[in-house]
């Protein structure tokens, strides 16, 4: 089959006294935004090229159909499909979800609190038919106060430009007319007269705090706050007494917050402290105190606790602790529970109010776990959680607690009706030699028959941005590689938080490069130490994962025998440059600004994948993307891959692959997320010839 090519037309850009050539700049439309609201805008001589690539994945992939068709099958046999969730409590109802063996989304119940009526409330399935859509995205789900209203917010493009409805849960219809163009989150006031939601400013920036009057129409809507900076989104929240609303305006670096009281007629925000740049700080409110969990003068967070939020006489509640990142707090009458990370894995705290001695909450006689609580009821006066772990070789559990007498009764179990045995998988942590000396520490999961002599093949997962974790929970789907001898391995890069704030400090801006370098540091260890060999190795990375995949594999090629890269920054530094897409601006702290500091352009020239292509042979390549995706626009991965069929000297495979109907997230519906992890774990055995 005829390999795609996607016409040449050179452009030349300069900035700071640097000139380079940019073949394929032309496929980005000056009015993207508006081709992600409406794909029929989309140039189509642009569209033409995407569909000749997607033809192509097909033609190459044609050998897969079987494979992807019993991974489907697989993946899908460990799901239980006629599931649900464990009960909530509110005041005078019940609530729960369940997903059927039929439906793609989910189903919410309730039930009056000692009656066995059943009222269902929202399905998934039944209002996608009724919009008739191909994508479905929900934003956000939410049962007023009195339970009286059910307000949801709907994506039908993929591009996260959500519309809010609140509906009647008793007489089933819209209460409100929609209100579009919002961020999707909605939060009901405590007397269910008025919901606040974020709207979108032109470039996808939600910046706007509107408070919405149920029943009236939208233009009638009350901006209370707006943001004025470019660099910070806001969003709104109630307080965990359900005292105060709270407004916290931020970007990844820097917050500010704002509140007003719950029952207050008017709402006028007031400034909790101004922000200053590199502080983040977010204030809750319990029992007539104020907790501010903050890095002020704490790398790694704190949390400090005042009286009033007038005079801020703010004193230590939880002291900081070196690579160690304190997270925020759970409250109920007597007990506070609190988290906290270190070396890549979570632990979980509470204490006793009336003693203020706390204890950690063990889960498993496991080593490498992921622990997490959730309430049982709103009242909180109570002994009662939802405790549970999972980890890489075990699904989820989850125990009803009692915080006081420490007895657990297990509730819940993730079903894996194909048949799951733990002591089948062997999961060890590790740490590598970075170039620098730090220790990455790596999760590797494979199966107890694999042999560690440097015949199988390895998946080598990575992220490494914004100070996001990767934490080593359960997986049912990864079980189809790794039960296939494909050990499973991801790295702790830097640009998390595993190790704290310095974790992520180490691994942004002018430090970018040591997320690469640890990456390619952990793939040289995993060889030398027969876990794998050279050119057995499959990367893969989503979005700024994407950039890694991207960067690496400029840099090592050799290491790798293939790469899955999904919705990639691979054109990092053209994106960077562009103040008017939705994220740039708020991402100047993460990446730098290119445009106005020449430092921060020379260094993210120097690792660009788009602009850091070389002549040379590459591993196999499977890149996807998304039409509507407002994140990673389509044309970065399009660009990359026009770029490296002119460049790359191999015979190895380079396939793109375009949803036409879908965001950053993918396919919508259970079924859609299934099909495409099939179709990237079909390529990874085609390549490891396991098919």
């Amino acid at each position: 089959m005829k390999i795609p090519q996607l016409k040449k037309k050179p452009e030349i850009k300069t900035c700071h006294d640097s000139t380079w050539e940019d073949n394929y700049s032309w496929i980005h439309q000056s009015d993207i935004l508006e081709v992600l609201k409406d794909s029929k805008k989309l140039n189509l001589e642009v569209r033409k090229y995407l569909e000749e690539e997607n033809a192509f994945t097909d033609f190459h992939l044609s050998d897969t159909k079987n494979i992807q068709k019993e991974l489907f099958k697989e993946i899908k046999g460990r799901i239980k499909l006629d599931d649900e969730s464990l009960p909530y409590k509110d005041l005078k109802y019940e609530y729960w979800t369940k997903t059927t063996s039929q439906g793609n989304y989910s189903i919410k119940l309730r039930k009056k609190i000692g009656s066995n009526n059943i009222e269902e409330i929202w399905n998934g399935d039944e209002e996608k038919e009724k919009l008739n859509v191909e994508y479905f995205g929900i934003g956000d789900l939410e049962v007023s106060f009195n339970d009286n209203y059910l307000g949801y917010s709907l994506d039908t493009k993929g591009s996260e430009y959500y519309t809010i409805y609140i509906r009647d849960i008793y007489s089933k219809k819209l209460v409100t007319e929609k209100i579009e163009e919002t961020s999707g989150g909605i939060t009901f006031s405590l007397d269910d007269n008025f919901i606040f939601y974020s709207k979108l400013d032109e470039n996808h920036r939600p910046r706007k705090i509107y408070r919405h009057k149920i029943g009236t129409a939208s233009k009638y809507d009350q901006l209370i706050f707006e943001e004025k900076s470019e660099a910070f989104t806001v969003g709104i929240g109630l307080s965990s007494d359900e005292k105060y609303f709270f407004i916290t305006s931020s970007d990844h670096n820097t917050s500010e917050q704002y509140y007003f009281n719950a029952d207050e007629k008017e709402p006028k925000p007031k400034l909790i402290k101004k922000r200053k740049k590199g502080i983040l700080y977010s204030v809750n409110s319990w029992d007539g105190n104020f907790y501010n969990h903050t890095n002020e003068d704490a790398e790694d967070f704190k949390i400090d606790i005042a009286e009033d939020l007038e005079k801020q006489d703010w004193k230590k509640f939880i002291p900081a602790k070196e690579e160690v990142l304190i997270g925020g707090l759970t409250f109920l009458n007597n007990w506070i529970i609190r988290s906290e990370t270190s070396d890549a894995l979570d632990k979980l705290f509470v204490m006793n109010i009336s003693t203020k001695k706390e204890e950690e909450l063990l889960f498993s006689n496991e080593n490498i776990y992921v622990p997490g609580i959730s309430l049982i009821q709103k009242d909180k006066n109570t002994d009662e959680i939802y405790l549970g772990y999972s980890s890489p070789k075990t699904q989820s559990r989850v125990y009803s607690y009692n915080l006081r007498t420490k007895e657990k009764k297990l509730v819940k179990e993730q079903e894996i009706p194909s048949g799951h045995d733990p002591e089948d998988y062997i999961v060890e942590r590790i740490n590598c030699k970075s170039h620098d000396g730090r220790m990455v520490p790596l999760t590797i999961t494979r199966h107890k028959d694999t042999k560690l002599d440097g015949s199988a093949n390895l998946l080598l997962y990575g992220y490494g941005s914004y100070g996001s974790s990767m934490s080593p929970s359960f997986s049912s789907t990864r079980l189809s590689l790794i039960n296939r001898e494909i050990i499973w391995v991801t790295a702790h890069i830097r640009g998390g938080m595993e190790r704290g704030m310095k974790w992520w400090k180490e691994g942004k801006l002018l430090n970018k490069k040591n997320t690469f370098e640890d990456y390619i540091a952990s793939a040289k260890y995993l060889i030398e130490n027969k876990y794998t060999s050279k050119g057995k190795i499959i990367g893969m990375g989503g979005s700024a994962g994407g950039l890694l995949m991207g960067a690496v594999v400029n840099q090592a090629p050799e290491l790798f025998l293939g790469i899955i890269m999904a919705v990639p920054f691979v054109d990092s530094l053209t994106t960077n440059l562009d103040h008017s897409l939705p994220l740039t601006i708020g991402e100047f702290d993460e990446f730098g600004n290119a445009k106005d500091n020449e430092d921060h352009f020379d260094y993210i020239y120097s690792y660009a994948p788009y602009n850091n292509i070389n002549k040379m042979d590459y591993p196999h390549m499977f890149i996807t993307t998304s039409l509507s995706d407002n994140r990673v626009l389509f044309d970065e991965p399009a660009k990359f891959t026009a770029k490296l069929r002119e460049y790359k000297t191999d015979n190895n495979l380079l396939l793109l692959k375009t949803e036409m109907n879908a965001g950053h997230g993918g396919k919508s519906g259970r079924d859609g997320g299934i099909e495409e992890i099939a179709l990237d774990y079909a390529f990874a055995l085609k390549i490891t010839e396991k098919i």
